[in-house]
């Protein structure tokens, strides 16, 4: 129960006295409402069925006195005036109580996804090495939906509880021999179905394993799906999704199948309770036909409560398993959350270091969790200012690593990093962050136009700056050539250009930040010789205004580098400027050009 204590401890926090005030709704409707089903016996009276005003016995005395005194001609309108206003007044307040319970249930929700999602934004990136991305997508659709259908649930189930307590207390007034027998058959009924809501849970926590399978396999099955479609392995992707489907569609049957089950057995249970009440009340106790009446109305109305409190108990069990979902997420999130995202140090009200002298590693070692190897060892390297440095090296040989550890994402198993002489620490490290421009070789559009793409780096930017750092990217051209320019929609991650084409746009839109230092991770894998030309021009022409880091395969591309550092298993082997590097014909730099040139010359 550990969850629905904190499920409840987090809605009244976010509600307060709203909570409070709802409840106090509940009751009143309750009241209204029973006062109503009382005015029936009266009106009834009034109209001569249960002879004269023999029917008002039932009220407490001082009432029946004073309805005894009005004459009879005045009484069945008056009376029924006054179950009119009871009804509207009754009608208007469960008006307010709906828009009540929805601002609570909606108030609740928002405040939910907005901890949920800033717990996302404030952990570490070592945090995202660990987990699959759409488990996150699926805790923020289709979890939290259940946990919207649960807190709806719950509400509903508070004002059933409510509801039930006071007509149970009216019906006792009346009574107390019936209501009590009543009560104890409806209290049985519970005691009997309580392993159902145990089954409940249980159900629930297979949807969500489900859902969570589900989600996971959509995204990587769309996400793969040139791979699945060249390997032909659609009719095995067919198979497994129809056996998932017939799983969900199992567990929801079998979870309805239990709740019409219960139902069944209250509705058959209240139609022989019925019968042997009125059996009862009329053979033996002698209830007056009066009170029967008021009674079986209280009853008609009390039972099916009886139900509902049942129901909504095994439908909100089921769905504290999302609940559930979404605290363990977030308490993941929470346990690696970076120190230096704070809410009065965000990067976003940083401004970006400058650098003057440059970066300093000292050895800086880096092992991966639940890995016994270290991917960067004993790394002591100087990145100058304004300069150009090449990393190098085997796929696995630590390059994209090294670069993760000097933005600050990975923090260093051991030794430091400085800038300009300062060690970087949570206190700098949003600051740090602000100065770096990165452009992967993964590039990442979001499905815009090729103008909001861009202004991501700068919202303010102008149509000159955005033709100018597109120019500078060598992409100016294939903007122009698209339908509408700037304005064009490029698709899901860019999936409407071409591999190049997206490299350059993100390039572009790197160079529009104009971050002090500019990172780029294979940049120019996907760009043919004439436009990889084009980016070592503009490179050329950045030299001097920024810090550039340049990870590439393609060594051609760094000719004009001020240094290469060679990485190879996490070490530097290597470091020099173009020429020193070829100079040693047996280190590591030159069989990596030499089997570059052999294979490009292969025919």
């Amino acid at each position: 129960m550990y969850h629905l204590r904190l499920y409840m401890t987090k809605l009244y926090a976010v509600n307060g006295g709203a909570l409070f005030l709802n409840i106090g709704c509940m009751i009143i409707v309750s009241l209204l409402e029973g006062l109503g089903i009382y005015m029936l016996v009266p009106m009834l009276a009034a109209i001569g069925i249960f002879g004269g005003h023999a029917g008002m016995s039932i009220l407490s005395g001082g009432f029946d006195h004073f309805l005894s005194n009005i004459p009879k001609s005045w009484l069945l309108p008056g009376m029924l005036l006054l179950f009119v206003l009871l009804l509207i007044g009754q009608a208007l307040l469960q008006r307010y109580q709906s828009i009540l319970n929805s601002r609570i249930q909606q108030r609740f929700m928002r405040s939910l996804r907005i901890d949920v999602y800033t717990s996302f934004m404030k952990a570490q990136w070592t945090f995202y090495l660990r987990q699959r991305k759409s488990d996150f997508s699926h805790v923020m659709t289709t979890e939290l939906a259940r946990v919207s259908q649960g807190t709806n649930l719950l509400l509903q189930l508070t004002t059933a509880v409510i509801f039930t307590l006071i007509q149970i207390a009216l019906a006792f007034w009346l009574s107390p021999s019936l209501t009590g027998l009543v009560f104890l058959c409806g209290l049985g009924l519970f005691v009997v179905f309580r392993r159902s809501i145990q089954n409940a849970k249980q159900l629930g926590d297979r949807t969500t394993e489900l859902s969570q399978v589900y989600f996971a396999g959509i995204t990587d099955h769309l996400n793969g799906m040139k791979d699945i479609k060249s390997n032909l392995l659609e009719a095995a992707n067919i198979d497994w999704f129809r056996s998932l489907t017939q799983r969900m569609e199992d567990n929801t049957t079998q979870f309805v199948r239990q709740n019409a089950t219960t139902q069944f057995f209250h509705r058959t249970a209240a139609a022989v309770f019925v019968a042997c009440i009125m059996l009862v009340s009329l053979q033996w106790l002698h209830v007056s036909p009066e009170k029967l009446i008021v009674f079986i109305l209280i009853f008609s109305r009390l039972w099916p409560r009886f139900a509902l409190i049942q129901a909504s108990l095994e439908y909100i069990m089921s769905m504290l398993s999302a609940f559930e979902s979404v605290t363990k997420v977030q308490q993941e999130c929470e346990a690696f959350s970076d120190p230096s995202l704070t809410a009065s140090t965000t990067a976003s009200a940083r401004q970006p270091l400058y650098l003057r002298i440059g970066i300093e590693c000292s050895g800086l070692d880096y092992r991966y969790e639940g890995t016994a190897e270290l991917a960067l060892h004993q790394i002591n390297l100087f990145i100058p200012a304004r300069g150009m440095t090449a990393i190098v090296g085997k796929s696995g040989a630590g390059k994209s690593t090294m670069v993760d550890v000097l933005m600050g994402f990975l923090r260093p198993t051991q030794g430091q990093i400085k800038m300009d002489g300062h060690v970087l620490d949570d206190e700098l490290l949003p600051q740090w962050r602000q100065s770096f421009g990165y452009v992967s070789q993964d590039p990442f559009l979001f499905h815009a136009t090729v103008r909001e793409n861009l202004k991501l780096a700068d919202a303010n930017a102008s149509e000159q700056q955005l033709w100018e750092a597109l120019h500078f990217a060598a992409a100016d051209g294939f903007v122009t050539r698209l339908p509408e320019g700037l304005d064009t929609v490029i698709g899901d991650r860019g999936i409407r250009l071409s591999g190049g084409e997206r490299q350059r746009l993100v390039l572009a839109r790197a160079v529009l930040h104009r971050p002090p230092v500019l990172i780029l991770d294979e940049a120019t894998s996907a760009l043919d010789g004439e436009h990889e030309a084009d980016i070592q021009a503009a490179l050329e022409r950045m030299k001097g205004q920024m810090t550039l880091i340049v990870i590439a395969h393609r060594l051609s591309t760094i000719r004009h580098a001020d240094q290469i550092v060679v990485l190879e298993q996490g070490e530097i082997i290597q470091q020099g400027n173009y020429r020193q590097l070829v100079q040693e014909e047996r280190g590591a730099f030159s069989q990596l050009l030499s089997y570059q040139s052999s294979v490009i010359a292969t025919p």
